[in-house]
């Protein structure tokens, strides 16, 4: 936290919040639970950042396990060798923003405002966490979808700037940014969730 700290200092009034989003989502990976990620426009290319960083190694290789490569080796000969080689230890985490099929039938036969709660409301099980992505706050189809996470009882998480907008009273923490044009909210987004995985997945490793 420091060198993040020393780098971006606007971040400091962050510092308690950033600390405990790293805390409940290590926490829900050493329980098995996993990570939902959504977000809208530039928000939706961050939230396929996040989950790039948590399903691959970011900052380690992350190789499996002895006994793991052995399942893979034994079910799968020789195939079974190059995926115990490199195959990577995941952290499950799945973006909302990518099921276009799904999102785009449901916004035409039922509500577009609805699309991420949907799938919240399918995908999301007690204990796993919502991250929701939004530069005001005020996303309508990501402030519906932590109301469907909390009623599900997952944990909720927001990365916003500006006064934090309606996700600051929808969400267990918000992360608010303090800018206020997207363009700079975008910009301090992006070394704070690089912050929560390289951390994450340090906490994970050992």
């Amino acid at each position: 936290m420091k060198i993040l700290l020393e780098k971006y200092p606007q971040l400091i009034p962050c510092e308690n919040d950033i600390n405990l989003a790293v805390e409940k989502i290590c926490a829900a990976y050493h329980n098995n639970n996993k990570l939902l990620v959504c977000g809208n426009g530039g928000s939706a290319a961050d939230a396929e950042h996040i989950v790039g960083e948590l399903m691959k190694g970011f900052m380690s290789k992350r190789e499996l396990p002895e006994n793991e490569k052995q399942k893979l080796i034994d079910v799968g000969g020789e195939s079974g060798a190059k995926l115990a080689e490199l195959l990577q230890i995941p952290f499950p985490a799945i973006s909302l923003v990518t099921s276009v099929s799904l999102a785009t039938a449901f916004a035409n036969d039922v509500a577009p405002e609805l699309i991420f709660a949907q799938q919240v409301y399918g995908l999301g099980n007690e204990n796993d966490i919502l991250l929701g992505i939004s530069t005001s706050g005020n996303a309508e189809n990501v402030a519906y979808a932590m109301i469907a996470a909390k009623a599900k009882g997952l944990l909720t998480i927001a990365l916003t700037g500006k006064d934090g907008g309606k996700l600051k009273d929808l969400c267990d923490i918000t992360i608010i940014v303090p800018e206020n044009s997207t363009p700079d909210i975008q910009e301090l987004h992006l070394p704070v969730y690089h912050y929560i995985c390289k951390t994450v997945e340090l906490n994970l490793l050992g």
